[in-house]
């Protein structure tokens, strides 16, 4: 009888990981941000909270806030077209 080799730890990690973690629209969300939106505007602001299809993001200051408002229907149909399903209808900033 053969032994079949050790699986990489990292990817039994990484399964548990997938079933711990919630599946709201805000966990799907923050879970794709950073890829979606690159990293200088993952950086300027975070979703924080998501109800009824409205998406909150917390920015960094004023500027960040107004600039994600005028992209919010690029983003929201960016963010739908990762998450395979219309989870989020509208876009809503502000500075914190």
């Amino acid at each position: 009888m053969r032994r079949r080799a050790p699986r990489p730890l990292a990817l039994a990690v990484q399964g548990l990981a997938s079933d711990l973690e919630p599946a709201v629209p805000l966990a799907k969300v923050q879970r794709v941000w950073r890829a979606v939106v690159g990293d200088v505007v993952a950086d300027a602001g975070e979703p924080t909270a998501e109800r009824d299809g409205v998406l909150t993001v917390t920015c960094s200051d004023a500027v960040w806030s107004a600039e994600l408002e005028m992209m919010g229907e690029q983003l929201t149909e960016q963010l739908n077209a990762s998450l395979g399903e219309p989870l989020i209808a509208k876009l809503r900033c502000r500075t914190g």
